[in-house]
């Protein structure tokens, strides 16, 4: 199958050198309005009119790295024309704009898959395999914390996209949706949930934590772009404990025996750079039209922005395309 892309920054780089490693998926176009950029991702061809990359027959899949308020309306045209969509997250603003877009999916016969590339990998797999160990969950702690350098735009007085409410920004959003699907994969659909958020005078959050209630535990889950932290994450169980050293990508993983005390190393090496394994895996659920996995992921990109929207609900957090 032929894939475009649609963004020139450092995500889209990396995600096209995935692809290219991967095999499964033939880069075949580019988009962005500055022909210059697109060249630079080394595409056969370059569009710098969207409409003209929905009509191509040459295109089956578009992978859309654009500011997060643009992924709706550029997802919509392009499945109309019978693309197969690949979006990074947060895939949408609102719950509202993902139903939308999921109905028309469903209406134009392609699949819309959320680029959270920490549920594809191996280590994932092992993460959820794992867990059982530990007997009745009864603590998760899921943090993903990085210094974006676009804060020192914010620290002198700029508005940069990622911090802006305009392009559907924040901490919580862009960062923060790592530990919280990766809760939801693990976990399901919490009870409840609650946050609270240190808010930036953009308009969005700088960093935050979100508590998911699940009736027999509590997971929180702690995002910032503002500051570091070098914590790993752990989930605690009746039986045992297990240590993960980042949510994305999961390198390490140690269970800890709590009446034996032994420990067990059950991580995998994995590629270096892991959107290999989303690609992989993407190309093979629309070729093979497998329902049932894409049911899965689907699943969970629908219980995460419930998540994300009524914690921002609860921080006060009004993105653009809701006003």
């Amino acid at each position: 199958m032929n894939i475009a892309t649609i963004g020139t920054s450092t995500i889209t780089v990396r995600f096209v050198e995935a692809v290219r490693k991967s095999g499964k998926l033939t880069l075949a176009g580019a988009y962005s309005r500055s022909a210059e950029k697109a060249n630079k991702l080394g595409a056969p061809r370059v569009f710098t009119d969207l409409e003209e990359l929905a009509g191509s027959k040459e295109i089956d899949v578009v992978y859309i790295a654009s500011p997060n308020s643009l992924h709706f309306e550029q997802a919509l045209l392009l499945m109309k024309k019978k693309k197969h969509i690949i979006c990074e997250k947060p895939m949408f603003s609102t719950a509202k704009e993902l139903e939308e877009a999921f109905k028309t999916a469903d209406e134009n016969g392609v699949f819309l898959f959320e680029a959270f590339r920490n549920l594809y990998t191996l280590n994932h797999d092992r993460l959820k395999e794992a867990v059982e160990k530990v007997g009745t969950v009864r603590h998760s702690f899921l943090q993903y914390m990085k210094y974006s350098s676009r804060y020192d735009n914010v620290l002198a007085g700029e508005e940069p996209n990622i911090f802006s409410p305009k392009f559907s920004g924040g901490a919580l959003v862009d960062l923060g949706v790592y530990p919280i699907s990766l809760a939801v994969s693990l976990f399901g659909k919490p009870k409840n949930v609650s946050c609270h958020v240190t808010m930036l005078p953009t308009g969005v959050d700088g960093s935050g934590s979100v508590i998911l209630d699940y009736g027999t535990h509590t997971c929180t889950a702690m995002f910032s772009k503002i500051t570091d932290s070098y914590l790993p994450g752990e989930i605690s169980g009746e039986d045992g404990t297990i240590v993960i050293d980042h949510v994305a990508p999961i390198s390490t993983i140690e269970f800890t025996n709590r009446r034996t005390g032994d420990q067990e190393q059950l991580a995998v090496q994995e590629e270096e750079n892991d959107m290999i394994y989303e690609a992989e895996a993407m190309a093979a659920i629309i070729e093979s039209n497998d329902q049932e996995k894409y049911a899965h992921f689907r699943s969970v990109s629908e219980i995460v922005i419930h998540i994300t929207e009524e914690a921002r609900r609860q921080a006060g957090i009004v993105f653009e395309v809701e006003k």
